[in-house]
């Protein structure tokens, strides 16, 4: 328990939990269902009931639906018990596809009020997914929810509510009506508790919301087995609905049978030593009533009553007695000052308060069922703030009346000073100076609290937000630079440059694109190469290899750079392959026929590394580029020219090749080029990456190449070196070209 100021909101989200046990929503999934999800370490699932045609859960809706009231709201604690529920017993898997439905949220704040579609939306959703009847998902609820509270620190505070299953139940309603001071959006369910002369319990649940009384089993049937060490058995023994103040009311009754009752383990707990502090003397006081609904004691009421008339009214100023026809007898002097009326000879109840918790017709009939209930009337005072009075009714026989023990029902100082009201009017024994006082500060620490879960809820909002905008940003950064150049940039590290031994190189451009530029509108070109781009740009993807840069028309892309690859050539020779296809399938603006491009390609050691630092590029340096570049401008339209250096490359690869012979190369002299016509071992549609992954060919491509280079290395081996390999079990590794182990 939190210390200082800290503990009332503790106490508070407490009291919300408890106020929230039997008030959820009832359910109506009607997607597709999908397969069972359900924990093995729960018991299976009960058979889906056959009848009318109808589940449980469309039943259930239908009901609720069909009324005219105010939809009813929760606070946030209960959906994220629900959301806790669903990750506990089935995994986060299936919460992700529940939050994932449109309208249905994944982050809830205790504080906030939350509209009951959201979390019928929740538990329909559940339902769906999981198949399981709502009666069985209610009363998991019920036993979750209790645990739910537990894990949050509240179970010493949950064993002092009383030192029976009935006790228990019956102060309740008690802390639904404190809990009303604080959250006014609260409509809690009330109790009602009778014992049968076989032991028996009668249990009366009365609730606005209809079909969920399934919770209450869940929930009861768990606090006896924990608090009590007794197993009980809930079974429904009616279901109807009453008539009331504010519309029709649901009625259920259970009985609740005690199925043990381990009197070994409670004798022996009441014969332990009371030399206990603190909790401990509490937790035998109630340990000692465990195994039965209630505790045996018996109290001693005196012959008389030594108190006279006057000194009562003083002691509770408030106070009221009435009779059986709400003709008014007896009132506490303050409450004569403040409503005169009830002085009067004929004064009844009902001219002058209505009952606004609970809600009931304002008779003795209906206050007797609800007498373990805490009961709030408001004045009808022709004033702005009408007086609100709080207490317990207690039915005297013997008088044949009714007396209402309370006081006035206050949240805050400001309430006191609008109904008129001061400290010294209420009792020096009344908890109301405290109460009015404490929960100043605690409806301050609440909007604190709140406004910590929303500021939390949009720095999460915000973070997601930041992340989304980071992952554009990387990949950006990813487009200009190699990824693991990039990734050291980011970490802030010097990217030096390196020297690759062997790498290809491809140039291409468009053919006749200066005249395309001067006999159309700039914007059908950006839309040409855009097209052309994207098609390219998706082929670098699929043989894996590098786009250096792109100027105008010319696109320059390089295999074995960054990463060293023995298949750069293949993986740049299929790509050109693929960049003649995709440049036939893009229109020329002009004449509306197909564009045709140049491609040059050259193999040779480069130099690669990172230049600029506003906009930094991952460059190539060294005449490996000059000449590729002088493959493209010396090539054919449609035609994909080859220099010595890849056409040896390639030979052994299976691509056909032509030889063009020697032409005079600008800067070169005179230079033996060739012609790829084609790859016969790879269809169009691998090449364009439709069917099946370039990758696997590769991979075939480099053991091919791996058992040829073995192959010659090992013929050039002496008869000796031979001999040896087949006896001594050694392995070649044509890779670094030596013999290992």
């Amino acid at each position: 328990m939190g210390g200082g100021g800290g503990g009332g909101v503790w106490v508070d989200r407490f009291l919300v939990s408890i106020s929230h046990w039997i008030h959820f929503i009832p359910l109506n999934p009607t997607r597709t269902r999908v397969s069972t999800h359900w924990d093995r370490r729960c018991d299976p699932p009960p058979p889906r009931v056959q009848g009318s045609g109808e589940s449980a859960t469309e039943v259930l809706t239908t009901s609720q639906l069909s009324s005219n009231r105010p939809r009813p709201q929760e606070y946030g604690f209960i959906n994220s018990c629900l959301q806790s529920l669903v990750v506990d017993r089935f995994g986060l898997e299936v919460w992700d596809q529940i939050s994932s439905a449109p309208g249905v949220q994944d982050t809830f704040m205790t504080y906030t009020v939350y509209d009951d579609v959201l979390t019928l939306d929740l538990v329909k959703e559940v339902c769906s997914l999981l198949d399981v009847p709502a009666d069985t998902v209610l009363k998991l609820f019920g036993e979750h929810f209790f645990s739910f509270c537990k894990q949050a620190g509240y179970d010493t505070m949950l064993r002092t509510l009383g030192g029976t299953l009935v006790e228990f139940i019956g102060n309740l309603d008690a802390l639904h009506s404190y809990l009303a001071l604080s959250y006014q959006e609260m409509n809690a369910p009330s109790f009602r508790v009778e014992t049968a002369e076989d032991g028996t319990m009668l249990l009366h649940y009365y609730s606005d919301r209809k079909g969920l009384h399934h919770i209450v089993p869940g929930i009861i049937e768990a606090v006896a087995k924990d608090f009590f060490d007794i197993k009980v058995n809930m079974t429904v023994l009616s279901q109807s609905e009453e008539d009331e103040r504010t519309g029709k009311k649901e009625h259920v009754v259970f009985r609740v049978k005690l199925i043990n009752q381990p009197n070994e383990m409670r004798d022996k707990r009441m014969s332990l030593p009371v030399q206990k502090n603190g909790w401990d003397l509490i937790r035998e006081v109630v340990l000692s009533e465990k195994g039965s609904f209630q505790g045996t004691f018996t109290p001693c009421y005196p012959d008389k009553l030594w108190i006279e008339e006057k000194a009562f009214c003083n002691a509770f100023p408030f106070h009221i007695v009435f009779d059986r026809n709400l003709k008014v007898r007896q009132t506490g002097v303050n409450l004569q000052k403040f409503i005169p009326g009830l002085l009067t000879e004929d004064a009844t109840m009902d001219q002058y308060f209505a009952i606004i918790h609970p809600q009931v017709t304002f008779t003795i009939e209906s206050i007797r069922k609800f007498i373990n209930s805490q009961f709030i009337l408001k004045s009808y005072k022709d004033t702005s703030s009408p007086m609100k009075l709080r207490g317990q009714m207690l039915w005297m026989d013997s008088f044949d009346c009714m007396l209402y023990l309370c006081s006035p029902k206050l949240r805050s100082l400001q309430e006191l000073q609008d109904v008129g009201l001061h400290l010294a009017d209420l009792a020096q024994h009344d908890v109301t100076r405290d109460l009015v006082l404490l929960n100043q500060q605690r409806l301050a620490e609440m909007e604190l609290t709140n406004q910590l879960e929303r500021k939390k809820e949009e720095l999460r909002i915000l973070s997601r937000y930041l992340e989304a905008e980071k992952q554009k940003t990387e990949m950006l950064l990813y487009a200009m630079l190699p990824r693991h150049i990039a990734n050291q940039l980011k970490d802030g590290q010097s990217v030096e440059a390196g020297e690759f031994e062997i790498c290809t190189i491809l140039f291409s451009d468009v053919v006749t694109f200066t005249n395309i530029c001067a006999a159309c509108e700039p914007i059908h070109i950006v839309h040409m190469l855009n097209s052309m781009y994207s098609k390219f740009d998706r082929l670098t993807n699929i043989h894996d290899i590098y786009k250096v840069e792109t100027i105008g028309d010319a696109y320059m892309v390089v295999g074995g750079v960054p990463v060293p690859t023995p298949t750069h050539a293949n993986r740049v020779a299929n790509f050109a392959l693929g960049m003649r296809i995709a440049a036939r399938e893009v229109t020329n603006p002009v004449t509306g026929k197909p564009i045709q491009i140049r491609v040059g390609l050259h193999t040779g050691p480069v130099l690669a590394g990172v230049v600029g630092q506003k906009m930094p590029r991952y460059c190539l340096f060294g005449d490996t580029v000059n000449t590729a570049s002088r493959m493209e401008s010396h090539g054919l339209p449609d035609y994909i020219h080859l220099s010595t250096t890849t056409y040896n490359a390639l030979k052994d690869g299976g691509f056909h090749i032509q030889e063009r012979g020697q032409i005079e190369v600008k800067g070169k002299g005179h230079m033996t080029t060739y012609f790829l016509l084609g790859n016969p071992l790879v269809s169009d549609d691998a090449i364009m990456g439709q069917n099946q992954g370039m990758d696997d060919i590769y991979n075939q491509s480099t053991n091919v190449l791996y058992c040829g280079t073995f192959i010659l290395l090992f013929i050039n081996l002496s008869h000796k070196q031979k001999h040896q390999i087949f006896n001594n079990g050694h392995i070649f590794n044509p890779l670094n070209a030596k013999f290992v182990m």
